[in-house]
């Protein structure tokens, strides 16, 4: 009988986690937007009440989907689900550092090295071994992401540098692992790392002069992020992560650099800037690239 789902059932692994995983990428790409919607909510209220809203999207998820074999899928997930979440948290944290000690411009480079990390430690972690042709076009999504921000591009602080390549190191680790317990289901990961950016958001909060109360208009972004550009879109990503190695996954999520933009675009009316298109055609170049590559070359 034929469903809706029929033509993407009948893909191969691999062309089925390339789908899976530039899917996500679009639902990332959302959050410069509701970003730009918020209207009082500083990074770290944004990042609570995010990680919040997450955590309840996905224990609801848990209820409807699994049920009574909650428990039994958090055990099966066990210690790479767990140390997914602590990557993947931190990442969200040091994000948020990054964006507060160092130029918008400068930490999306930086979080554009993040394949590159993940091609090692899938190396050194997995053995998965990276093509040379893998490697050039991670070099020409860097070279594509340094072109969009180079308008902007300052120096900025050390530590923010510290923070935009910490956040890059957690998610190519987290890619990583998720890699290594793929046999399981690891959205209790996505679980875990909302729960460690609670515990981390809330404490700086807590022992800061922001507050535990943001207006109706940013909670409503924030809970539609929680739900929709991190929760659906981390769930589709580790769905995609079984298919294919470390580094072609978080080269392929890039896309939510490029279309970060186009978004602001349309609804806010904020222009990108010549090289801001300019790099994302190069960026989007080398996505499609190593999609093509990853669908049609050698397995």
């Amino acid at each position: 009988m034929n469903t809706p789902l029929a033509p993407f059932l009948g893909l191969s692994d691999r062309a089925r986690g390339v789908t899976l995983v530039l899917t996500a990428g679009v639902f990332w790409s959302f959050a410069g937007l509701a970003v730009r919607l918020i209207e009082d909510a500083n990074e770290w209220q944004i990042l609570f009440f995010r990680s919040v809203s997450l955590i309840a999207f996905l224990s609801l998820y848990f209820i409807v989907i699994r049920r009574r074999k909650t428990i039994q899928v958090f055990k099966e997930c066990g210690w790479a689900g767990f140390f997914a979440g602590l990557a993947l948290g931190t990442a969200f944290c040091a994000w948020i550092h990054a964006l507060t000690h160092t130029t918008v411009a400068n930490a999306l480079f930086l979080l554009s090295t993040s394949p590159f990390f993940a091609a090692l430690l899938g190396w050194w972690i997995l053995g998965e071994k990276v093509s040379v042709a893998l490697f050039w076009f991670i070099a020409l999504a860097i070279f594509g992401v340094a072109i969009m921000v180079m308008e902007g591009y300052q120096l900025g602080t050390l530590f923010g540098t510290i923070m935009g390549v910490t956040a890059a190191i957690g998610f190519g680790l987290f890619a990583v692992l998720l890699r290594k317990g793929r046999s399981s289901d690891l959205v209790p990961a996505v679980f875990w790392a909302g729960f460690w950016a609670i515990v981390i958001s809330g404490t700086v909060i807590f022992f800061s002069s922001a507050r535990f109360e943001i207006t109706e208009n940013d909670m409503l972004y924030c809970a539609l992020m929680g739900v929709f550009q991190v929760g659906l879109g981390l769930i589709i990503f580790t769905r995609g992560a079984r298919y294919l190695p470390a580094a072609e996954i978080t080269l392929l999520s890039l896309t939510e650099i490029v279309l970060g933009p186009l978004w602001v675009w349309l609804v806010v009316g904020e222009v990108p800037g010549l090289l801001t298109v300019i790099g994302g055609f190069v960026v989007l170049s080398s996505i499609a690239g190593q999609a093509f590559y990853t669908i049609r070359g050698p397995s």
